[in-house]
Order: C-alpha cells, then sequence, then structure tokens
C-alpha cells in the first residue's frame, strides 16, 4: 500500500511548484493508495491558509476541494485513525531531533499502523523519518 501525505494532494489540486512531478507520478500510480482521514483536515487547513494568504481565490479553493473529494472517491482510501496512533504521533513529535510536526508525525504512525511500504510526500523531513520507520520513501 502506497501512503500519500497531504503536501501530495495539496500539490496535486492547487497550483504549486512540485504540481507537474505529482501530476506524472499520480498519473502512473498504481496499487493501493491510501492516507488517512486526517488528510481531510490537513487539507482544508492548507487550503484556507492559501485563501488568507491570497495565493488561492474563494473559488479556486473550492473548486480545489472538490478535486480532493473526487480523488477520495474515486482513487485513495482514506482510512480512521485509531487512538494508539496519536500516541504514537505524540512520542514522534516529542523527539526533537526528528524535526516532525505534528501532522507529518500522525501521517508516519498513520502509515505504520496500516502497515504501508511506501510513503509519498513532498516532506523532506517526513521522508528521513519514514525511512527510520523501515517504510520507503519516495520523495516528489
Amino acid at each position: 500500500m502506497l501512503y500519500i501525505d497531504t503536501s501530495v494532494f495539496v500539490a496535486l489540486c492547487t497550483r504549486e511548484a512540485k504540481s507537474k512531478a505529482v501530476e506524472v507520478w499520480y498519473e502512473k500510480a498504481s496499487g493501493d493508495l491510501i492516507s488517512s482521514v486526517w488528510t481531510c483536515t490537513e487539507f482544508a487547513s492548507a487550503l484556507a491558509i492559501k485563501e488568507r494568504n491570497g495565493q488561492i481565490t474563494s473559488k479556486q479553493s473550492r473548486s480545489a476541494w472538490t478535486l480532493f473529494e473526487k480523488i477520495c472517491s474515486y482513487d485513495v482510501e482514506l482510512l480512521p485513525i485509531k487512538r494508539n496512533v496519536f500516541y504514537s504521533a505524540g512520542l514522534l513529535t516529542l523527539d526533537a531531533k526528528s524535526n516532525l510536526r505534528a501532522g507529518d508525525a500522525l501521517h508516519l504512525s498513520a502509515a505504520k499502523e496500516m502497515k504501508s511500504k511506501l510513503m509519498v510526500t513532498l516532506d523532506k523531513v517526513l521522508a528521513k523519518n519514514s525511512e527510520k520507520a523501515m517504510i520507503k520513501a519516495l520523495v516528489l
């Protein structure tokens, strides 16, 4: 199973520097694509931040959300997060040397719980920590 980090969804649904690379990967992606339900909250937050900063309009935000919902309906399964995953994410975040933010630690803990073999991300810190957790990382 391939676990997709929120950064990939943001680049896929909005215009960013890495959007083309993400689109190319997504078109070729095969196998079971998964993420956690946390992605919904984090993706919505990213859209709101982009809108507040003037990077996208309200209309573009709504369009990106619609595309995200379509992707999750047809191509990516959003799996629930168990209570112990939040605890594990807390421990990862507590390790200052990991440089993980809470949201990324939650993604990593969820990917481990879901027995993902690959983490697809744009985040180099998350990728480095994924490798330490014995999950291969693909940085787009």
